[in-house]
Formats: structure tokens, C-alpha cells, sequence
């Protein structure tokens, strides 16, 4: 007991740290290590794709949704201590307005992503951080051999260019977008500890509006994706221009576990 008692006391004096008195200290430092490890990851990236190409990109994406999540949780911490002051927020929080005002301005779902509720946000959830980095480094093998099975399906010739990347597009976004999403909902709702019932209330409130917002941002992406990069590097490019889609999909996951955290699958952490 005095154990769980010293972490608990340790933990909430970390998370009362804060950068400028608006960035979490305990984010800003997680988010570095991450920006470190990506970074030798990097500067070695063919050496490591070469000898063992399907793990170099499970780590890789691994890193990455820890990147986009850890994003997502600053943003959360930004805005809600900015609700915590003494008169709420003020006109010196510019980046928690901004961030209000994206919010608001959200055009793929009228649910918000960041809900103004004095309760949240939790300290650094590290259990929340352990489930993307999971995600991304499971579901690497997979969109490996996708982008693999197009790149053979529909291969680019310097004659031929245009039209097997748009086929690669058409068929990514039709196919392989919509059970991703389902995909993503699904484990985590999983991981969070719900069930059947869990799952299908977060399929039917989050699974259209994420889809209709996956079909503004990536198809464009997607198309400067398998017109340019060689296969090695689409997924990198992909889970690197993801960060902020996850991002968008962490928030996204969090808010529904906000509007029910008094449901058996919504873990909270309370010091």
C-alpha cells in the first residue's frame, strides 16, 4: 500500500508540472523520447528495412501512434487546465482557444472531441498510450502486405503512372479504409475492457462520422502516397502523415469514453 501510495503522489506531483505554465511537462518529455526514437529509426531506416523489413515497420508505426497519441493527450491537457483557472479561459490562452475553435469548427461530427468538463483531463494516461503503440505495431504486418498486394496488383511503369495509382486509391479507400476504421473502434473498445454491446455502441456513434473525415483527408494523401514513394517507404509516409489522424482518432475514442466514463468499459485514473 505505501507503494501504490508513493506512485500515486508521485505521479500527481509530475502532472502538476507544466512548461510556460500551459504544456504539460510529463506530454513534453514523453513526446521527445518518442521524437528520439523516431529519429534513429531514421537516420537507419534502409539499413533496418533491409535485414528485417515487416519488424523495422511494427516498431516504426508502433512509435508513431505513441506519437499521435501522446499529441492528442497535450492537446486535452492544454485546453481543460485552461478551463481549470479561476475564471475559466482567458484571452492570454491563445493555443486553448485555438484549440476550442478547431473543435467547434470540426466538420465531420457535431460530438466534441475535447468536452468542456472541469473533471478531465486525467494525468498522462499511460495505459490509454500502451494500447496505440499496440495497435500500430499489430496492425503493421497487415497494411504491409496491402501495400505490397497493390504495389503487384496495380504496378507504376514510367508508361504507365496515373492509372494504377488511382486504382490503388480507389481500392485502399474502399476496401481497406472502412475495416481499418472498424478495426481501430473495435480493438479499443476491446482493450479498454468492453464488450459486444460496448463495441457496437462505439461502431454506431463514431464509425460514419470518422469515415466521412477519412474520406476528405486520404485519398489526396494516399495519391501523392503510391504515385511517389517505393514501397519501403509507403507505410512510413502514411503513419507519418497519420500522426494527426490518429491524433483526430485518439480524441475521437477519448470523447466517447468521456460521455460514458461511468460505463464498465470507460477506464479513468484517479489520483
Amino acid at each position: 500500500m505505501s507503494w501504490e501510495l508513493t506512485r500515486r503522489r508521485f505521479i500527481r506531483a509530475v502532472n502538476s508540472k507544466f512548461i510556460f505554465d500551459r504544456i504539460p511537462l510529463l506530454h513534453a518529455v514523453i513526446f521527445f523520447i518518442e521524437m528520439a526514437i523516431i529519429a534513429r529509426l531514421v537516420s537507419r531506416f534502409n539499413a533496418y528495412y533491409d535485414e528485417r523489413p515487416v519488424l523495422t515497420m511494427m516498431v516504426t508505426n508502433a512509435v508513431l501512434g505513441g506519437i499521435a497519441d501522446t499529441v492528442a493527450q497535450t492537446i486535452t491537457s492544454v485546453r481543460e487546465r485552461a478551463l481549470r483557472k479561476p475564471g475559466g479561459v482567458s484571452k492570454d490562452d491563445t493555443v486553448a482557444i485555438e484549440i476550442h475553435e478547431l473543435d467547434r469548427k470540426n466538420p465531420w461530427s457535431d460530438r466534441e472531441l475535447i468536452p468542456e468538463s472541469k473533471e478531465l483531463p486525467p494525468p498522462f494516461d499511460f495505459e490509454r498510450l500502451t494500447r496505440f503503440m499496440a495497435y500500430g505495431f499489430g496492425m503493421a504486418p497487415l497494411q504491409y502486405k496491402w501495400f505490397s498486394f497493390l504495389s503487384r496488383a496495380f504496378p507504376i511503369t514510367k508508361t504507365s503512372a496515373f492509372g494504377p495509382a488511382m486504382k490503388r486509391v480507389a481500392f485502399d479507400q474502399l476496401i481497406f479504409a472502412p475495416f481499418g476504421i472498424g478495426c481501430f473502434f473495435t480493438v479499443m473498445t476491446i482493450a479498454e475492457g468492453g464488450g459486444r454491446r460496448a463495441v457496437a455502441h462505439k461502431l454506431r456513434d463514431m464509425y460514419i462520422p470518422t469515415l466521412k473525415a477519412n474520406f476528405m483527408v486520404w485519398p489526396a494523401v494516399q495519391i501523392i502516397n503510391f504515385r511517389l514513394m517505393p514501397v519501403q517507404f509507403q507505410l512510413p509516409f502514411v503513419s507519418t502523415v497519420g500522426i494527426a489522424w490518429t491524433a483526430y482518432l485518439s480524441l475521437t475514442n477519448a470523447s466517447e469514453e468521456v460521455e460514458v466514463k461511468t460505463a464498465p468499459y470507460s477506464p479513468t485514473i484517479r489520483l
